[in-house]
């Protein structure tokens, strides 16, 4: 009798997160971002002041950029990209011994998932492939030297429409 692997699927967490530990949009570092920091976006954007912004990019002062800092304002998240659209997922790794990757499924309908990318055993991916105004579904799986383990529950990620 062949003897198998068990492979657990252990909690993943998953966030769209910003790059940065600080809040990009709190361009005046006080640690809030408020109608200060409104005004400085839209400054930066005409030319007023010097750009220092690093929201869309380092020193891009554009209308996208003020609309974030209006957005994180009033209590959103700071959508804060290299890029315009990015989804960076991060998850908690398997308790299952061997996991030597896992692949990373994105679908744009509930359930229904493809193959995205595998990645080496590591607990973060970065999607930079995403497109604004779209709703992407993923899902992970561990994979160890018996196979792929089974998915993990689903994560929602809207791209917001600059």
């Amino acid at each position: 009798m062949r003897k198998k692997s068990l492979l657990t699927a252990g909690l993943f967490f998953f966030s769209i997160s910003t790059w940065a530990q600080t809040n990009p949009c709190d361009l005046n570092a006080d640690g809030r971002v408020d109608a200060t920091d409104v005004q400085a976006a839209i400054n930066m954007s005409v030319g007023v002041s010097s750009c220092a912004a690093n929201i869309v990019g380092a020193n891009v002062c554009n209308v996208i950029v003020v609309q974030r800092v209006i957005n994180a304002s009033m209590g959103a998240a700071c959508l804060a990209s290299t890029g315009l659209h990015v989804v960076a997922l991060t998850w908690t790794p398997s308790t299952s011994p061997n996991v030597t990757n896992y692949k990373i499924y994105r679908g744009t309908t509930s359930g229904s998932y493809t193959l995205l990318q595998t990645v080496g055993a590591i607990s973060s991916f970065t999607d930079t492939t995403v497109l604004s105004g779209q709703t992407y579904y993923y899902a992970i799986a561990a994979v160890d030297n018996t196979g792929e383990g089974p998915k993990s529950g689903e994560i929602v990620a809207t791209i917001g429409t600059p």
